[in-house]
């Protein structure tokens, strides 16, 4: 847990260095920030009774202007990040008899096991604003990622990261920001790898970010 939180860190720090180093830079972005968010496949129509999977998720940001397109300010969102997960195999049935060692496979999946999985996120966003310092802001992304341990449901190692949010941000000052919504998640390898049934997520998220000056 140490060492994933101080690789996190670390890459907040260099996204905010990169930035600092020359206000000239095309790498520089104009706000940074960081992320909280939790969840589970365990809510309404997520919910699947053959497993359980929860995450806690970390996540530094960067923030880059794409523009406006009518009352839209576009952003593209740089988010490296790690996800602590919990997960079980609930129905013993899910391991085939068609299976390589099912029998091996069903005592080791049905096992309560913690996995970390790490990311790089990039989400392109559109905010609103609906009232004086308050936007609404939606976002969908795409991310490359690497899971540490194998389930059931997908192999250990390369996958992708799909995600949508929706939720509300409120500028507490001149230059910060502070973020509340929700997310649909989805983990999934395309196949490079069986099996690849992936792990579906829904939760909300909580940030703070600031501009650079």
């Amino acid at each position: 847990m140490k060492n994933n939180l101080l690789i996190l860190f670390i890459a907040f720090i260099s996204v905010k260095s990169i930035g600092q180093n020359s206000d000239n830079n095309i790498l520089k972005p104009m706000k940074i920030g960081f992320l909280y968010a939790f969840g589970s496949n365990e809510r309404f129509f997520h919910d699947d009774p053959d497993y359980t999977y929860k995450a806690q998720i970390l996540k530094g940001q960067a923030f880059y202007n794409l523009g406006n397109w009518k009352s839209l300010n576009l952003e593209l969102i740089v988010q490296p990040q790690v996800q602590f997960l919990e997960h079980q195999l609930l129905n013993n049935f899910y391991v085939t008899p068609d299976q390589e060692h099912y029998q091996e496979k069903i005592e080791e999946f049905t096992k309560k096991k913690n996995m970390n999985l790490y990311a790089l996120e990039f989400g392109f966003s559109a905010r609103k604003t609906i009232f004086t310092k308050l936007d609404i802001q939606a976002a969908i992304s795409l991310g490359f990622s690497y899971i540490d341990t194998r389930s059931e449901r997908l192999a250990k190692g390369f996958t992708f990261i799909e995600n949508f949010t929706l939720g509300l941000n409120y500028q507490v000052f001149k230059d910060q920001f502070i973020y509340l919504g929700s997310h649909i998640g989805h983990v999934s390898n395309l196949n490079f790898q069986k099996p690849n049934d992936g792990y579906n997520l829904l939760g909300f998220q909580i940030g703070y970010s600031f501009v650079l000056n």
